[in-house]
């Protein structure tokens, strides 16, 4: 029963203090992603994912993660999508001089050339940039906050029909 009271006393404590966290991170921009979604070209799957490590051995080489794959088992009509986490985090110059290294000694291509190799491996290439992971609740209270402080504007207003 102490047990219960004391911790009945010390969590109002530890929500006030959470507080100020939990109104930073409200605000904090959201993560951002980028996926590419490729159809690869007929027989040339194994070659394309060994591009890939090879590319991952060049960002291992900067302290870099590696780019995560995620490959079609049924549905769409794609073969693989990389799944890239922007961050605001850019290589220190020691960082991108070791992957300019890494690279160089896998003798992989750079510039027009790296177009025209990876084009040999693709029939077809999309990417697009996301806002997430964020839960629903995140995404909700930040519309909920919006609207708050926009009470004239409707859904569906443009910023003229708002001004009249």
């Amino acid at each position: 029963m102490a047990i219960a009271i004391a911790a009945f006393h010390v969590a109002p404590a530890a929500a006030q203090e959470d507080a100020p966290k939990a109104a930073a991170e409200a605000e904090a921009p959201w993560p951002e992603t980028w996926f590419e979604i490729f159809k690869l070209a007929p027989g040339k799957q194994e070659a394309f994912i060994r591009f890939i490590a090879q590319g991952d051995e060049v960002l291992a080489a900067g302290g870099q993660p590696p780019v995560q794959l995620f490959f079609h088992e049924n549905g769409a009509e794609f073969d693989v999508i990389l799944f890239k986490p922007v961050t605001a985090r850019k290589p220190t110059a020691e960082q991108e001089a070791a992957m300019a290294k890494r690279s160089r000694e896998l003798g992989l291509p750079t510039g027009p050339a790296y177009f025209i190799h990876i084009r040999e491996l693709i029939a077809s290439h999309s990417d697009t940039r996301t806002t997430g992971p964020v839960s629903a609740a995140q995404w909700l209270a930040r519309l909920d906050k919006w609207r708050a402080a926009n009470p004239s504007r409707q859904i569906g207003q443009t910023d003229a029909d708002a001004r009249k």
